[in-house]
């Protein structure tokens, strides 16, 4: 069979340069074997694994260390008006300096023991010692989660609206509202401090009923919307958020537990790698300003900043791109017009738009194995692959999973489970209302999280699709049967999810799925394959190549490449035709799919060389840096260490420091990677002898 021989041509003798191992066509199959099948569960995931196996250029690479400091890798995003952003000011807006905010919760001096007598001749001696009790928790400046506390059983409408209006009147920094009492004929009056999310309602967007107080249903949600005032600037509150290795929802969970607000309530466009010094843009509604910039003194390795009032907040995809800050230490080359070649081609010739190793997962189950797997329908060796013990895990964990796995007991794994592993714990919670039901177990994992799977196995066949390309037709020009967007059909700037530089990140450009409501089907751009006419006129460069994402409505190239999707998803039991079951979110058949460009060129490119002698000194400035007025330590005098008595001059070294801008969806690991030419693994980049 042609094609195949073709692929086989094409894994035994690559055309272009390769990363050190060869690139090898691999059956994720873990319950089926076959004689074709060359599954292996690799200890730790290179890139030869996932398909990235090319480079552009023929120019040598050079030894250098990769995020020796999370300073070292420094990314500020790029907005939907093609500004970057950054972290410049801690000042209110002007609007706020001479505005009572909505509530005082930061006025912890205040002596409230006039109204609280007030209180308790309205209202009781019990009720004025829970109010109390509340108050001295908003004083202590807890991080603890504030519970609200319920007055005593009223069914005098009248002393309840008298109860109300005391609040109004004394303490307008909590909210007050009336839930049913442990009786059909008693009402109680539920008093909760200000979370800033009032004006929804909490309500649930399904109606549903939610249980009340004391076990009865009520509508609605656990909030109403009283308490706020005018928000005429804008019912929204931006601020840009600068973060120190934390990921975005780290950083979001720590400010909303100080605010009493669920990481949830807040918006962003794009999350941003853990490792790294990174500012964003979010939005939360309706959160005074000052009750977010008195966080600062309490915030590690945290700042918020440049806040503003916006009428609208923050959705994913709400981005132009990421601008970066990176520096390579210790750099080693055979000569330094080596490095420098490097470095201007990284800028002349661009990159292969791989999905780099984050978009697999960071831990030890590779996340486009479990794909594959959902894909086939195999619900129950799904859950055993994310419960069961895996090797390079902490000990304690892997105990943990070790016990469950010879004994079943849930509770207690859940016991010991740390928070952090999201789909273990949703899996177990779910198996312990309905034991057996490994297909409701897989959706109770947040859709963003198993989405992650799914998508990553898409990525993973488009990995090695772009390598077939490259190796079979080059990168010199186009050939009849590629893909290009359709001149009219260029896709929306500012409209992908973002998914730069995330260990796990959820969802890409352009890659949409059937069960998603917020992306509409019309997003997905219109294509063409090439044809001899085109070429001819020379309408398209290689840089307009795309390659498509398995879905129901992508076309594939009219030329050889097609044949590695089929060929790949076959040898893993999936046919990108036909679903194996009707569960649609986990049937690639479902999926709309998407298309992503092959190549890539950095934006905005710059590099200069800088000369260190300790490998923990700062060599590029942050946002905080700047604000602060430190200066970059490779900027300071060199000093000569002292040993025994005798000054010994420290090795000066070399850095190389880069400034490029990407797209969202594009990886600033697969850039360096190219720079390198070597792997992007991170246990590859240790520091040189």
């Amino acid at each position: 069979m042609r094609t195949r021989s073709l692929l086989a041509i094409a894994i035994a003798k690559p055309l272009l340069y390769l990363a050190r191992s060869r690139v090898r066509v691999t059956c994720l199959s873990c319950s089926k074997t076959s004689s074709n099948s060359t599954l292996t569960m690799p200890k730790t995931l290179d890139e030869p694994d996932v398909g990235i196996s090319c480079f552009v250029s023929s120019l040598p690479g050079f030894r250098a260390v990769l995020k020796h400091r999370y300073s070292d890798f420094i990314v500020n995003e790029v907005n939907r008006e093609g500004e970057v952003v950054h972290l410049t000011s801690f000042d209110l807006p002007q609007e706020c300096i001479d505005v009572k905010p909505e509530d005082e919760s930061n006025s912890n001096d205040r002596d409230y023991s006039t109204p609280i007598e007030s209180f308790r001749i309205l209202c009781g001696d019990a009720d004025a010692e829970a109010l109390k009790v509340l108050l001295e928790k908003i004083s202590s400046g807890s991080d603890a989660e504030i519970d609200p506390i319920i007055l005593s059983p009223d069914s005098d409408k009248l002393h309840r609206s008298d109860v109300h209006n005391f609040f109004k009147k004394n303490f307008n920094f909590f909210i007050t509202d009336t839930v049913e009492g442990p009786d059909d004929k008693s009402k109680c009056i539920r008093v909760r401090f200000s979370s800033g999310q009032s004006g929804k309602g909490g309500s649930n967007k399904r109606g549903k009923k939610r249980k009340g107080v004391y076990g009865t249903e009520r509508e609605g949600g656990r909030f109403d919307s009283r308490g706020s005032d005018s928000w005429h600037l804008g019912k929204f509150v931006r601020f840009h958020l600068y973060k120190e290795n934390k990921d975005t929802q780290e950083a979001l969970g720590v400010i909303g537990k100080m605010l009493g607000i669920q990481t949830r309530g807040f918006g962003f466009a794009g999350t941003k790698d853990k490792r790294s010094v990174s500012t964003q843009q979010v939005t939360v509604f309706k959160v005074h300003p000052k009750r977010l910039a008195v966080l600062n003194d309490r915030l590690f390795g945290i700042k918020i900043g440049n806040i503003c009032y916006v009428k609208e907040g923050l959705v994913l995809g709400q981005l132009k791109g990421n601008h970066f800050t990176i520096t390579l230490r210790d750099v080693v080359g055979d000569s330094e017009e080596v490095i420098t070649n490097a470095a201007d081609g990284l800028g002349k010739y661009g990159f292969i738009n791989y999905f780099g190793l984050q978009r697999f997962g960071s831990g030890p189950i590779p996340t486009h194995l479990i794909g594959a797997i959902l894909f086939r329908g195999e619900w129950k060796s799904a859950v055993d692959l994310i419960l069961n013990p895996r090797e390079g895990e902490r000990e304690a964990v892997k105990e943990v999973r070790e016990h469950y796995t010879e004994d079943g007991d849930i509770d207690e794994m859940l016991r010991n489970l740390p928070r952090y592993l999201v789909a273990e714990r949703s899996i177990l919670q779910c198996l312990k209302k309905c034991p057996g039901n490994y297909l409701q177990a897989l959706k109770a994992i947040p859709r963003t999280l198993r989405m992650m799977y799914v998508h990553s196995y898409q990525s993973y066949l488009w990995n090695y699709a772009v390598s077939l390309r490259v190796q079979k037709y080059g990168i010199s020009q186009v050939v009849v049967g590629d893909l290009v967007y359709c001149k009219d059909s260029l896709p929306e700037e500012g409209t992908v999810i973002d998914s730069s530089e995330i260990e796990s990140d959820a969802a890409d450009a352009f890659l949409l799925d059937a069960s998603s409501e917020s992306q509409p089907e019309e997003k997905l751009p219109v294509v063409k394959v090439v044809d001899h006419e085109d070429i001819s006129k020379g309408a398209y460069t290689f840089e307009d190549v795309v390659l498509p994402l398995p879905g129901s409505r992508v076309i594939y190239p009219d030329n050889e490449v097609a044949s590695i999707y089929h060929e790949m998803a076959e040898k893993d039991g999936i046919s990108l035709t036909e679903s194996a079951h009707g569960v649609k979110e986990f049937s690639i058949t479902s999926m709309t799919g998407g298309y992503r460009r092959v190549y890539q060129r950095p934006v905005d490119y710059t590099w200069e060389m800088i000369k260190y002698k300790n490998d923990n000194e700062s060599l590029a400035q942050t946002d905080l840096d700047i604000i602060t007025g430190k200066v970059a330590e490779a900027e300071k005098k060199d000093e000569s260490t002292v040993v025994e008595g005798s000054h010994i001059v420290p090795k000066e070294k070399l850095a190389l420091k880069l400034g490029f801008t990407l797209p969202p969806s594009s990886y600033a690991t697969m850039a360096i990677r190219e720079l390198l030419k070597s792997s992007s693994l991170a246990a590859s980049q240790k520091i040189n002898p």
